[in-house]
């Protein structure tokens, strides 16, 4: 079973990161744009993993205070863009400290360094200097009442993510 944890959006933010997406296919950048359910923000990768109860145990004990998080932009990267938030210390260290906790259960997880970020769109054919870019909107922020536990599937169109645990922030 391929796992990971994240940050899903409500409904506001969700409607900011779609507007970056629409002002992006206005300005003529083609690729796969990540379709509305699947936008997120991975804390953890994990991978193909065959106990997502453990996981979800790990998640539980590592105590998660609410907070806000604030789109700062977006920005291409490689053949995709990314939509990025703005500094948030207690984003980092709520990641570091799961990543510890998932380090001290013997979880595999993805080590790369954490960057708040959004995938936008894959496969883009268009970079900064190929095109006008929109200019970032600023939107409101949005408060992290907890994370989620997320599978991934390969589906008929695409990946299918689908929520098999949450832990509530307090």
């Amino acid at each position: 079973m391929r796992l990971f944890i994240a940050i899903c959006f409500d409904e506001n933010m969700l409607d900011s990161l779609n507007e970056i997406q629409d002002d992006l296919t206005r300005s003529g950048v083609k690729g796969n744009y990540t379709s509305r359910e699947n936008l997120h923000m991975t804390l953890a990768f994990i991978g193909e993993y065959d106990d997502p109860e453990q996981i979800e145990e790990v998640m539980k004990k590592v105590p998660l205070r609410s907070f806000s998080v604030k789109l700062s932009g977006y920005r291409p990267f490689k053949d995709m863009f990314f939509a990025d938030f703005e500094e948030n210390e207690k984003l980092r260290d709520y990641v570091k400290r799961l990543r510890s906790a998932l380090l001290d259960e013997e979880i595999p997880f993805d080590r790369k360094k954490f960057m708040p970020h959004v995938t936008l769109i894959r496969k883009a054919d268009c970079t900064k200097d190929k095109a006008f870019l929109p200019q970032f909107q600023e939107s409101d922020p949005m408060r992290v009442n907890g994370i989620s536990l997320m599978k991934s599937e390969r589906g008929k169109h695409g990946m299918i993510y689908t929520e098999i645990g949450y832990v509530r922030a307090f």
